[in-house]
C-alpha cells in the first residue's frame, strides 16, 4: 500500500487505522491548506467521530507538489530530517512541539505523510510583522531546552540520520556564491548598496564562516524564526514547529537566526540583543548547562550571517511567491543590518 502523501489520497479506514480508531468510527473529514511552508505542504484536517472521542482536529505535513522543490528537499534531506525527530527525538528533547500522532513515509522518505497534534488557537508568528520581545524570550527558552538536551554530548554521534553529509556542505558551498548572484539581481531595488556590499564582501571570506568549529556542538533547528513558531495568545509560551533543517552545530547559531530575522526594528534589536543573548545563557544554566558567555556572544556575532545565508538558499530554491519574495527580502535585510552592527566580517 502506498503512503497517502496528499489528504485527497486520505480514507475514512486510514484515518481511522492511523489514529487508532475502531473501524467505522469516523464519519467525515475535511481538509484546508494552512500555514505558508515552501518546501512542504500542511493541512488542517477536521474529524467528525461518531462517538465524539477522536480529535476534533489534526494537522497533516505532506511533501511539497512542486517537483523542483521536491528535488531540492531530497538533496539536502529535508524530509528525512523531520521524520528523524519525530520519529527518534521529538518525545525524548525538552523541547515543546506537536505530538506526532503518527508517521508514514515510503523507502526514500520522497513520500511521506506525519499527522500531527493540532494546536490550535495557538498562533503562528509572522516574519513579515516581526516579533515581540516577550515572544522572543518565550521562543529562546524553547531554544535551550532543545540546545541543552545534547549540549556538547557524545550521544550526538549516535544519531545516524542526523550526521553531517558532506556532499550536501559540498553541495551548499558550491552553489552559494552563484545563488548570491542570482539573488543580488532580484533584490537589487529592494536592498540597500551597503548590504549588497556587505553580501559581497561576506560571499568573498564564506570559507571562514562554515570552516570555524564550534566551542561546542549539540542538535541545532537552523531555522528557528518565528514563521516557525506557534504562540499562546498572550506570546508567553511557545511551540516549535517545522524541522526538516535539523542539523549538529552551534547553538548559537539558532539564536542569532531567531533575533536576527525576527526582529523588525533594527534599532530595537540592537538594544535588546545582548540582553536577550544573557536571557538565553542563564536558561541554559538552569538546565545544567555551563555555558561560557564569552565564546557565547563571540559566536552570536559571527552567526549574524546565518539569516542572511539562510534568506540566499532558501529564496532561490523554492517555489516563489509574492509573500515569499517579500520574507525572504526581509530574511536577508534584518541580519544583515544586525551583522552590521556586530561588526560580524571582521571575525572571518
Amino acid at each position: 500500500m502506498s503512503t497517502p502523501s496528499h489528504p485527497d489520497a486520505f480514507t475514512h479506514a486510514w484515518l481511522e487505522q492511523a489514529l487508532r480508531m475502531p473501524t467505522g468510527a469516523l464519519k467525515s473529514f475535511a481538509a484546508k491548506s494552512i500555514g505558508t511552508g515552501q518546501m512542504s505542504l500542511s493541512f488542517r484536517v477536521t474529524l467528525d467521530w461518531k462517538d465524539g472521542e477522536g480529535p476534533a482536529s489534526i494537522v497533516a505535513k505532506c511533501p511539497s507538489a512542486d517537483p523542483g522543490t521536491r528535488a531540492i528537499a531530497a538533496a539536502l534531506g529535508s524530509y528525512a530530517l523531520e521524520l528523524g525527530w519525530y520519529r527518534d527525538l521529538a518525545d525524548h528533547v525538552g523541547v515543546a512541539c506537536p505530538k506526532c500522532l503518527h508517521l508514514e513515509a515510503n523507502t526514500d522518505e520522497s513520500e511521506f505523510v506525519l499527522l500531527l497534534q493540532d494546536l490550535a488557537p495557538a498562533r503562528q508568528g509572522d516574519q513579515l510583522a516581526g516579533a515581540t520581545i516577550p515572544e522572543i524570550e518565550a521562543a529562546l527558552k524553547q531554544a535551550a531546552r532543545l540546545h541543552a538536551s545534547y549540549w556538547d554530548d557524545a550521544r550526538l554521534n549516535d544519531i545516524a540520520w542526523l550526521q553531517p553529509r558532506p556532499a550536501v556542505d559540498t553541495m551548499v558551498r558550491q552553489m552559494l556564491a552563484p545563488l548570491y548572484a542570482q539573488f543580488r539581481e532580484r533584490y537589487a531595488e529592494r536592498l540597500s548598496r551597503d548590504i549588497l556590499a556587505m553580501g559581497d564582501a561576506f560571499i568573498a571570506r564564506a570559507g571562514g564562516y562554515f570552516d570555524r568549529a564550534p566551542a561546542a556542538r549539540t542538535i541545532q533547528h537552523r531555522d528557528f524564526r518565528i514563521d516557525n513558531i506557534l504562540f499562546s495568545g498572550d506570546g508567553a509560551s511557545a511551540h516549535v514547529v517545522d524541522w526538516q533543517t535539523l542539523g549538529i552545530g552551534p547553538a548559537a547559531s539558532d539564536i542569532a537566526y531567531l533575533i536576527g530575522t525576527s526582529i523588525a526594528d533594527p534599532a530595537l534589536r540592537a538594544r535588546e540583543e545582548a540582553r536577550l543573548v544573557r536571557f538565553y545563557a542563564n536558561e541554559l544554566r538552569t538546565l545544567g548547562v555551563n555555558v561560557d558567555a564569552d565564546a557565547l556572544w563571540h559566536e552570536y556575532r559571527l552567526y549574524a550571517f546565518s539569516g542572511f545565508v539562510m534568506a540566499i538558499i532558501a529564496s532561490m530554491n523554492v517555489e516563489r511567491t509574492e509573500r515569499g519574495d517579500e520574507m525572504f527580502a526581509l530574511m536577508a535585510e534584518r541580519p544583515a543590518l544586525q551583522a552590521l552592527h556586530l561588526d560580524s566580517l571582521s571575525l572571518l
